[in-house]
């Protein structure tokens, strides 16, 4: 068994800021679990079984790189896939204040080491929100996200523009 790393998040949808991030983590780690958050509390876009489909087929070509959905916290869910290390990208300063936060609650809840991975500068703009937010006004996010996410994200939209 190698060194098992963790890429959480909701994805909802999957970037392509995502997409770089988990690339960049499988070139670094044995193996790589995108693991998609079902938050019940939280109303998503799509259902965590579209969004796991969705990074599913974005992930696909990338050696050692698997797909799953969790729910509770996440250091049990790391304890229970043998991770050694959660992988989360960094846009901006902002993003720093909450996720060290969240690194240091998991580090003293279950030892769980995170390691920051700074956004590419082409990407470090993108979030979920903003390409939502774009294409509920109809614009076009497929600079954005992957061509099968654009398409969906197109029809889930239409109508309500």
């Amino acid at each position: 068994m190698g060194l098992v790393a963790l890429c959480p998040g909701t994805f909802d949808p999957v970037t392509n800021g995502h997409l770089d991030i988990i690339q960049r983590a499988a070139r670094c780690f044995d193996e790589v679990v995108v693991a998609v958050l079902e938050n019940p509390g939280k109303q998503s876009l799509f259902g965590v079984d579209e969004r796991v489909e969705m990074l599913k087929e974005a992930v696909a070509s990338i050696d050692h790189v698997g797909v799953e959905s969790f729910s509770g916290l996440l250091v049990e869910y790391a304890r229970s896939r043998g991770a050694n290390a959660v992988v989360k990208g960094l846009r901006a300063v902002s993003d720093f204040d909450y996720e060290l936060q969240m690194a240091q609650m998991n580090h003293k809840l279950a030892e769980v080491e995170t390691l920051f991975m700074v956004a590419t500068p082409s990407h470090s703009f993108l979030s979920s929100s903003l390409v939502k937010e774009i294409a509920r006004f109809g614009g076009d996010v497929s600079a954005f996200v992957p061509a099968e996410v654009a398409r969906k994200m197109k029809e889930r939209f239409r109508g309500e523009a």
